[in-house]
Protein backbone atom coordinates (compact mmCIF):
# COMPACT_ATOMS: atom_id res chain seq x y z
CA UNK A 1 0.00 0.00 0.00
CA UNK A 2 1.27 3.47 -0.85
CA UNK A 3 2.32 5.55 2.18
CA UNK A 4 -0.18 8.36 1.50
CA UNK A 5 -3.05 5.87 1.18
CA UNK A 6 -1.94 4.12 4.38
CA UNK A 7 -1.80 7.39 6.32
CA UNK A 8 -5.24 8.46 5.09
CA UNK A 9 -6.66 5.09 6.10
CA UNK A 10 -5.03 5.28 9.50
CA UNK A 11 -6.30 8.82 10.03
CA UNK A 12 -9.82 7.66 9.17
CA UNK A 13 -9.55 4.88 11.74
CA UNK A 14 -8.36 7.37 14.35
CA UNK A 15 -11.29 9.67 13.57
CA UNK A 16 -13.79 6.86 14.04
CA UNK A 17 -12.15 5.51 17.18
CA UNK A 18 -10.72 2.41 15.51
CA UNK A 19 -7.15 3.28 16.53
CA UNK A 20 -6.10 5.20 19.66
CA UNK A 21 -4.85 8.64 18.66
CA UNK A 22 -1.77 8.18 20.84
CA UNK A 23 -0.69 5.36 18.54
CA UNK A 24 -0.47 7.75 15.61
CA UNK A 25 2.83 9.65 15.68
CA UNK A 26 3.02 12.88 13.73
CA UNK A 27 5.01 12.42 10.53
CA UNK A 28 6.05 16.09 10.55
CA UNK A 29 5.93 18.03 13.78
CA UNK A 30 5.92 21.82 13.48
CA UNK A 31 7.63 23.62 16.36
CA UNK A 32 6.98 27.35 16.79
CA UNK A 33 9.81 28.98 18.78
CA UNK A 34 8.60 32.52 19.58
CA UNK A 35 12.12 33.88 20.06
CA UNK A 36 15.26 34.47 18.03
CA UNK A 37 17.89 31.70 17.76
CA UNK A 38 20.35 31.28 20.61
CA UNK A 39 18.11 31.77 23.63
CA UNK A 40 16.48 29.51 26.19
CA UNK A 41 13.27 28.87 24.26
CA UNK A 42 15.24 28.06 21.12
CA UNK A 43 17.49 25.63 23.00
CA UNK A 44 14.49 24.04 24.70
CA UNK A 45 12.48 23.63 21.50
CA UNK A 46 15.34 22.07 19.57
CA UNK A 47 16.27 19.79 22.47
CA UNK A 48 12.66 18.60 22.68
CA UNK A 49 12.52 18.10 18.91
CA UNK A 50 15.67 15.99 19.02
CA UNK A 51 14.23 13.92 21.86
CA UNK A 52 10.95 13.42 19.98
CA UNK A 53 12.87 12.09 16.99
CA UNK A 54 14.82 9.73 19.24
CA UNK A 55 11.57 8.57 20.84
CA UNK A 56 10.07 8.06 17.36
CA UNK A 57 7.27 10.42 18.34
CA UNK A 58 7.84 12.23 15.02
CA UNK A 59 9.55 11.46 11.72
CA UNK A 60 10.70 15.05 11.21
CA UNK A 61 10.60 18.31 13.16
CA UNK A 62 10.34 21.68 11.45
CA UNK A 63 11.34 24.76 13.47
CA UNK A 64 10.06 28.29 13.00
CA UNK A 65 11.71 31.12 14.98
CA UNK A 66 9.63 34.28 15.39
CA UNK A 67 11.02 36.56 18.09
CA UNK A 68 9.77 39.72 19.72
CA UNK A 69 7.50 41.09 22.47
CA UNK A 70 8.25 38.32 24.99
CA UNK A 71 7.01 35.69 22.55
CA UNK A 72 3.68 37.40 21.86
CA UNK A 73 4.45 37.94 18.15
CA UNK A 74 5.16 34.23 17.72
CA UNK A 75 2.06 33.38 19.77
CA UNK A 76 -0.14 35.43 17.43
CA UNK A 77 1.35 33.74 14.36
CA UNK A 78 0.95 30.30 15.94
CA UNK A 79 -2.68 30.89 16.89
CA UNK A 80 -3.63 32.31 13.50
CA UNK A 81 -1.79 29.76 11.35
CA UNK A 82 -2.21 26.44 13.14
CA UNK A 83 -5.84 26.21 14.19
CA UNK A 84 -6.91 22.57 14.51
CA UNK A 85 -3.44 21.23 13.63
CA UNK A 86 -2.64 18.27 15.93
CA UNK A 87 1.01 18.24 14.80
CA UNK A 88 1.83 21.80 15.93
CA UNK A 89 3.61 22.79 19.13
CA UNK A 90 4.77 26.13 20.52
CA UNK A 91 7.47 26.67 23.13
CA UNK A 92 6.53 29.15 25.87
CA UNK A 93 7.08 29.89 29.54
CA UNK A 94 7.06 32.40 32.37
CA UNK A 95 8.50 35.10 30.10
CA UNK A 96 5.45 34.97 27.83
CA UNK A 97 3.12 35.43 30.80
CA UNK A 98 5.04 38.54 31.81
CA UNK A 99 4.85 39.88 28.26
CA UNK A 100 1.10 39.33 28.13
CA UNK A 101 0.61 41.09 31.48
CA UNK A 102 2.57 44.17 30.41
CA UNK A 103 1.62 44.25 26.73
CA UNK A 104 -2.05 43.20 26.89
CA UNK A 105 -1.98 41.79 23.33
CA UNK A 106 -5.07 41.09 21.23
CA UNK A 107 -4.12 37.41 20.94
CA UNK A 108 -3.76 35.91 24.41
CA UNK A 109 -2.53 32.55 25.60
CA UNK A 110 -6.00 31.14 26.24
CA UNK A 111 -6.42 30.77 22.48
CA UNK A 112 -3.82 27.98 22.41
CA UNK A 113 -3.97 24.55 24.08
CA UNK A 114 -1.84 23.71 27.17
CA UNK A 115 0.22 20.55 26.67
CA UNK A 116 3.07 20.23 29.19
CA UNK A 117 5.50 22.07 31.42
CA UNK A 118 9.00 20.79 30.75
CA UNK A 119 11.72 22.44 32.81
CA UNK A 120 12.53 25.03 35.42
CA UNK A 121 15.62 27.21 35.40
CA UNK A 122 16.83 30.08 37.54
CA UNK A 123 18.31 33.30 36.27
CA UNK A 124 21.96 34.12 36.74
CA UNK A 125 23.23 37.70 36.66
CA UNK A 126 26.62 38.34 35.08
CA UNK A 127 28.96 41.25 34.40
CA UNK A 128 31.64 41.46 31.69
CA UNK A 129 34.95 40.00 32.85
CA UNK A 130 36.63 43.42 32.81
CA UNK A 131 33.80 45.24 34.62
CA UNK A 132 34.86 47.45 37.55
CA UNK A 133 31.80 46.08 39.37
CA UNK A 134 32.98 42.77 40.82
CA UNK A 135 30.02 41.68 42.95
CA UNK A 136 26.27 42.15 43.26
CA UNK A 137 26.93 44.42 46.25
CA UNK A 138 28.95 46.67 43.92
CA UNK A 139 26.04 46.74 41.48
CA UNK A 140 23.56 47.56 44.25
CA UNK A 141 25.76 50.37 45.58
CA UNK A 142 26.01 51.88 42.09
CA UNK A 143 22.26 51.53 41.55
CA UNK A 144 21.52 53.24 44.88
CA UNK A 145 23.86 56.08 43.91
CA UNK A 146 22.55 56.48 40.35
CA UNK A 147 19.87 53.99 39.18
CA UNK A 148 20.09 55.03 35.53
CA UNK A 149 23.82 54.33 35.35
CA UNK A 150 23.25 50.59 35.74
CA UNK A 151 22.00 49.06 32.49
CA UNK A 152 20.31 45.70 33.01
CA UNK A 153 20.22 43.60 29.83
CA UNK A 154 18.01 40.59 29.23
CA UNK A 155 14.94 39.28 27.47
CA UNK A 156 11.81 41.18 26.55
CA UNK A 157 10.05 43.59 28.87
CA UNK A 158 8.29 41.53 31.53
CA UNK A 159 10.83 38.69 31.39
CA UNK A 160 11.87 37.01 34.63
CA UNK A 161 15.23 38.81 34.61
CA UNK A 162 13.41 42.14 34.22
CA UNK A 163 11.13 41.24 37.11
CA UNK A 164 14.11 40.21 39.27
CA UNK A 165 15.94 43.50 38.58
CA UNK A 166 12.82 45.41 39.62
CA UNK A 167 12.38 43.21 42.70
CA UNK A 168 15.99 43.89 43.70
CA UNK A 169 15.47 47.64 43.32
CA UNK A 170 12.45 47.47 45.61
CA UNK A 171 14.41 45.48 48.22
CA UNK A 172 17.29 48.00 48.35
CA UNK A 173 15.26 51.19 48.43
CA UNK A 174 15.45 52.17 44.76
CA UNK A 175 12.34 53.20 42.82
CA UNK A 176 11.74 50.22 40.47
CA UNK A 177 10.46 52.61 37.83
CA UNK A 178 13.99 53.98 37.60
CA UNK A 179 15.52 50.60 36.71
CA UNK A 180 17.34 51.06 33.40
CA UNK A 181 16.33 47.82 31.68
CA UNK A 182 17.38 47.12 28.09
CA UNK A 183 15.21 44.47 26.44
CA UNK A 184 16.53 42.18 23.70
CA UNK A 185 14.63 39.96 21.28
CA UNK A 186 16.62 36.83 22.13
CA UNK A 187 19.36 35.34 24.29
CA UNK A 188 21.93 35.70 21.53
CA UNK A 189 21.47 39.49 21.40
CA UNK A 190 21.64 39.79 25.20
CA UNK A 191 24.83 37.72 25.28
CA UNK A 192 26.46 39.92 22.63
CA UNK A 193 25.50 43.03 24.61
CA UNK A 194 27.18 41.68 27.75
CA UNK A 195 30.32 40.60 25.89
CA UNK A 196 30.50 43.97 24.14
CA UNK A 197 30.13 45.91 27.38
CA UNK A 198 26.91 47.53 26.14
CA UNK A 199 25.07 46.65 29.36
CA UNK A 200 26.28 46.75 32.94
CA UNK A 201 24.62 43.53 34.06
CA UNK A 202 23.18 40.69 31.99
CA UNK A 203 20.47 38.33 33.16
CA UNK A 204 19.37 35.00 31.71
CA UNK A 205 19.19 31.28 32.35
CA UNK A 206 22.55 29.81 33.32
CA UNK A 207 22.65 27.67 30.17
CA UNK A 208 22.76 30.76 27.92
CA UNK A 209 25.85 32.18 29.64
CA UNK A 210 27.59 28.95 30.71
CA UNK A 211 30.24 28.74 27.97
CA UNK A 212 31.25 32.40 28.45
CA UNK A 213 31.42 31.99 32.23
CA UNK A 214 33.60 28.91 31.79
CA UNK A 215 35.82 30.76 29.30
CA UNK A 216 36.28 33.64 31.75
CA UNK A 217 34.52 36.20 29.54
CA UNK A 218 31.69 36.77 32.02
CA UNK A 219 31.66 36.87 35.81
CA UNK A 220 28.54 35.44 37.52
CA UNK A 221 27.52 37.56 40.52
CA UNK A 222 24.20 36.09 41.63
CA UNK A 223 21.54 33.49 40.95
CA UNK A 224 17.79 33.72 41.73
CA UNK A 225 17.40 30.22 43.19
CA UNK A 226 16.52 29.43 46.81
CA UNK A 227 19.76 27.50 47.24
CA UNK A 228 23.00 27.36 45.23
CA UNK A 229 22.66 25.33 42.05
CA UNK A 230 24.43 21.94 42.11
CA UNK A 231 27.92 22.12 40.63
CA UNK A 232 27.68 25.88 40.06
CA UNK A 233 29.58 28.00 42.56
CA UNK A 234 27.50 31.16 42.30
CA UNK A 235 26.01 32.82 45.40
CA UNK A 236 22.24 33.19 45.56
CA UNK A 237 20.67 36.61 45.79
CA UNK A 238 19.06 35.48 49.04
CA UNK A 239 22.31 34.50 50.75
CA UNK A 240 23.71 37.93 49.89
CA UNK A 241 20.82 39.54 51.74
CA UNK A 242 18.50 40.26 48.79
CA UNK A 243 15.20 38.38 48.98
CA UNK A 244 14.90 37.83 45.23
CA UNK A 245 13.86 34.26 44.38
CA UNK A 246 12.14 33.52 41.06
CA UNK A 247 12.21 30.54 38.72
CA UNK A 248 11.91 30.56 34.95
CA UNK A 249 9.88 27.59 33.72
CA UNK A 250 9.42 26.50 30.10
CA UNK A 251 6.61 24.54 28.48
CA UNK A 252 4.85 23.67 25.23
CA UNK A 253 1.35 24.47 24.00
CA UNK A 254 -0.63 22.97 21.15
CA UNK A 255 -2.72 24.62 18.47
CA UNK A 256 -6.16 26.17 19.02
CA UNK A 257 -9.16 23.98 18.37
CA UNK A 258 -7.61 20.53 18.75
CA UNK A 259 -9.72 17.88 20.44
CA UNK A 260 -9.25 16.56 23.96
CA UNK A 261 -7.99 13.29 22.46
CA UNK A 262 -5.47 15.11 20.26
CA UNK A 263 -4.28 17.13 23.26
CA UNK A 264 -3.81 13.95 25.30
CA UNK A 265 -1.94 12.32 22.42
CA UNK A 266 0.46 15.26 22.11
CA UNK A 267 1.06 15.20 25.86
CA UNK A 268 1.83 11.46 25.66
CA UNK A 269 4.36 12.09 22.89
CA UNK A 270 6.04 14.86 24.87
CA UNK A 271 6.22 12.69 27.98
CA UNK A 272 7.72 9.89 25.89
CA UNK A 273 10.36 12.29 24.56
CA UNK A 274 11.35 13.35 28.10
CA UNK A 275 12.33 9.75 28.85
CA UNK A 276 15.01 9.62 26.16
CA UNK A 277 18.76 9.72 26.60
CA UNK A 278 19.10 12.93 24.57
CA UNK A 279 16.62 14.76 26.82
CA UNK A 280 18.52 13.64 29.93
CA UNK A 281 21.72 14.92 28.33
CA UNK A 282 20.06 18.28 27.57
CA UNK A 283 18.94 18.64 31.18
CA UNK A 284 22.47 18.03 32.43
CA UNK A 285 24.22 20.16 29.81
CA UNK A 286 21.98 23.20 30.33
CA UNK A 287 21.56 22.92 34.13
CA UNK A 288 17.79 22.55 33.68
CA UNK A 289 15.60 21.02 36.36
CA UNK A 290 12.98 18.59 35.09
CA UNK A 291 9.54 19.95 35.97
CA UNK A 292 7.17 17.80 33.90
CA UNK A 293 3.49 18.63 34.37
CA UNK A 294 0.51 17.83 32.13
CA UNK A 295 -3.28 17.88 32.09
CA UNK A 296 -5.39 19.72 34.63
CA UNK A 297 -2.43 20.20 36.96
CA UNK A 298 -0.62 22.17 34.23
CA UNK A 299 -3.75 24.25 33.52
CA UNK A 300 -4.01 25.19 37.20
CA UNK A 301 -0.30 25.94 37.40
CA UNK A 302 -0.48 28.45 34.53
CA UNK A 303 -3.49 30.18 36.11
CA UNK A 304 -1.63 30.41 39.42
CA UNK A 305 1.51 31.77 37.72
CA UNK A 306 -0.49 34.49 35.96
CA UNK A 307 -1.91 35.63 39.31
CA UNK A 308 1.46 35.45 41.07
CA UNK A 309 3.35 37.35 38.36
CA UNK A 310 0.69 40.07 38.21
CA UNK A 311 1.16 40.60 41.95
CA UNK A 312 4.97 40.68 41.77
CA UNK A 313 4.99 43.01 38.76
CA UNK A 314 2.49 45.37 40.39
CA UNK A 315 4.57 45.60 43.58
CA UNK A 316 7.69 46.14 41.47
CA UNK A 317 6.11 49.06 39.63
CA UNK A 318 6.05 47.29 36.26
CA UNK A 319 2.26 47.30 35.82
Amino acid sequence: MRRDVFLKSLAALVATGGVPLSAFAATNLKMMIPANPGGGWDTTGRALGKAMLEAKAADTVQYDNKGGAAGVIGLAQFVNASKGDPNALMVMGAVMLGGIITGKPQVSLDRATPIARLTSEYNVFVVPADSPLKTMKDVVAQMQKDPGSVKWGGGSRGSTEHICASMLATKVGVDPKKVNYVAFRGGGEATAAVLGGNVTVGGSGYSEFAEYITAGKMRPIGVTSEKRLPGINVPTMKEMGYDVVLGNWRAVYGAPGITAEQRAALADLVVKATKTKSWAESLEKNAWTSALLTGKAFDEFVDSEFASLRGIMHLSGMV
